[in-house]
């Protein structure tokens, strides 16, 4: 559908007659004629019925006319929103898986703030199950988490942007006493740290675990990365986490990675909205800004 009928109709409307819309708009009457049926054509309507010598609105027209002046005051607020990202007033409210709010978009809120600084951005820090049906639910506009979250992604919008690999990881003295998790049927006594039931990193390993028939003594559930990586540096479990969020121990060995059959495992980090929600300015920032990081 062409924007320019659109204006078009509202100019007929706002002028009274076809010819002096032809004038304002410096169209014939012709094209203005031409665009008129264009545009009955793509709503399958008649927008317009001669009373005498006179074009008027008919009540088809009447009806769709809301619809028209909605569409054009929406096209002039992305545009005037586009211009001045720097003045927005808008909001913009984002949930965050915890790794991703903790390690990777830090530069990128800073720089999103930098770009768009009056704008008001609402962070939210929860798991990619909760992200998910806030997505869907419509309570948030962005979503940034792990998409191995199963049923109702079909509905959202996806913009994948980093490939994550997992690692387990344990202390020196733990990787010492136990360093083999890929021989089957095994029980070892060493306690699993990790994030509540609904994470993804605790269902990938917990699953590979069953499947390996390795049972574990029990399970720590914490909810703070660094905790998780405290403990696990003080010798009190072991876990299983995004490799970025503990590269920086790996390298300074603080920390050890211990060898597992899913070491080859990649889950993809990805940006997503609603698919019928409308992109603002400030969502199209936000994702252009995480999409282009990596």
């Amino acid at each position: 559908m062409e924007i320019k009928n659109l204006i078009t109709f509202l100019t007929i409307l706002q002028e009274g007659t076809f010819s002096k819309a032809a004038n304002k708009l410096g169209y014939t009457q012709s094209t203005i004629t031409f665009q008129m049926r264009q545009l009955e054509e793509e709503l399958g309507v008649t927008l317009f019925e001669k009373v005498g010598r006179k074009m008027v609105l008919s009540k088809a027209g009447e009806s769709v006319t809301p619809y028209i002046k909605e569409v054009l005051a929406s096209l002039d607020r992305l545009k005037d929103s586009q211009h001045n990202l720097q003045e927005s007033q808008g909001s913009l409210s984002i949930a965050m898986a915890e790794t991703q709010i903790c390690y990777h978009m830090p530069q990128i809120l800073k720089e999103f703030r930098k770009q768009a600084p009056n704008a008001k951005l609402m962070l939210r820090s929860m798991n990619c199950y909760e992200i998910r049906d806030a997505l869907i639910e419509g309570s948030v506009d962005l979503g940034i988490f792990y998409d191995e979250v199963g049923d109702s992604i079909d509905s959202l919008k996806i913009y994948p942007f980093e490939e994550v690999s997992m690692t387990l990881i344990a202390s020196k003295g733990t990787k010492k006493l136990y360093n083999d998790f890929i021989t089957p049927n095994q029980r070892l006594n060493i306690p699993f740290i990790i994030d509540e039931p609904d994470c993804i990193f605790r269902q990938i390993f917990e699953q590979y675990l069953k499947e390996k028939k390795i049972i574990l003594d029990h399970t720590i559930e914490l909810w703070s990365i660094p905790t998780i990586k405290n403990l696990v540096m003080n010798d009190v479990g072991i876990s299983y986490l995004p490799t970025f969020t503990v590269q920086k121990e790996l390298n300074d060995q603080t920390l050890c990675a211990i060898e597992t059959s899913l070491d080859d495992l990649r889950i993809t980090a990805v940006c997503a909205h609603h698919r019928n929600k409308w992109v603002s300015p400030l969502m199209k920032l936000f994702i252009d800004l995480v999409t282009k990081s990596t």
